[in-house]
């Protein structure tokens, strides 16, 4: 499974997590008791951040083609990855597409991919 932002635990579970002051949205994928229902497979439940037992952010980390890479999402066997060597030619020489001023995005073979990883912070 690819995580890239924060997640929380409570009560004994773990969920992908918004801060925002002194609350913490939590998400679920599934129907959950004191969850509402935002759209077809997506739940939130909004509790005091005082109750979360820890709040880390998460990112998926890769080697690609030799260079290190954030990775952003899976879909059929391939990653979305960025770039985070921070070296335009680099870049430019693995013909990433410029997604925005120097941020470099491909589509990558999981095959490919060495060395998947979390960081948690």
């Amino acid at each position: 499974m690819i995580r890239l932002g924060y997640y929380a635990g409570w009560r004994g579970g773990e969920f992908e997590a918004s801060p925002d002051g002194d609350l913490v949205r939590l998400y679920a994928e599934r129907e959950a008791e004191g969850f509402r229902q935002i759209s077809a497979d997506r739940y939130l439940r909004v509790v005091p951040a005082v109750e979360i037992d820890h709040l880390h952010y998460v990112s998926t980390r890769c080697v690609w083609r030799g260079e290190p890479f954030v990775v952003l999402g899976e879909q059929d066997g391939w990653l979305r990855v960025e770039y985070a060597g921070g070296k335009a030619p680099v870049a430019e020489r693995l013909g990433l597409e410029t997604f925005d001023r120097g941020v470099y995005q491909a589509w990558a073979s999981r095959h490919e991919v060495e060395d998947v990883r979390e960081e948690i912070v």
